[in-house]
């Protein structure tokens, strides 16, 4: 599994998280779970393959920290989200950008800059939303980048 596809699965276990309330480490195992993923093999854009070890891990904390800190990183889409009501985000619009913060902000250990991570939140959402709300993601995020980020950085 590439890092990209394992964002991809964190972003739909982000999502199921916060629908479901279910602790993150339970949603995880049970997702990757073999039965599961043979269930899960004819569908299309399914993550039906088991991530290896480390991309399970990887997974296991972005879900976690995402769930962990959601009403921060809430937070933090609010106040980057300029002429847009709370109502008028969509689920999974939300779940890309708390995938994509958590990155930034609790990952930065990682390896991931905060460039390539906006840019794979981006170019997920492409497969999710219309595109203007991909650009909406994206000018969230860049305006975190811009904003309170930059501030820290200094």
């Amino acid at each position: 599994m590439t890092r990209t596809r394992a964002r991809e699965a964190a972003v739909r276990l982000i999502y199921a998280q916060a629908a479901s309330g279910l602790a993150p480490d339970e949603l995880v195992e049970d997702y990757f779970d073999p039965e599961h993923l043979a269930t899960l093999a004819d569908e299309e854009g399914a993550i039906s393959e088991a991530p290896d070890e480390a991309q399970l891990e990887y997974i296991r904390r972005l879900v976690s920290l995402a769930a962990e800190h959601r009403l921060e990183l809430d937070g933090i889409v609010r106040r980057y989200s300029h002429g847009w009501r709370p109502e008028r985000i969509t689920r999974t619009a939300m779940a890309v950008m708390r995938c994509a913060l958590t990155e930034i902000i609790y990952l930065g250990d990682g390896g991931v800059t905060p460039g390539v991570a906006i840019n794979e939140a981006v170019e997920l959402a492409k497969g999710f939303e219309e595109p203007e709300t991909v650009a909406f993601i994206n000018g969230v995020l860049g305006g975190y980048m811009r904003g309170e980020a930059a501030e820290e950085q200094q």
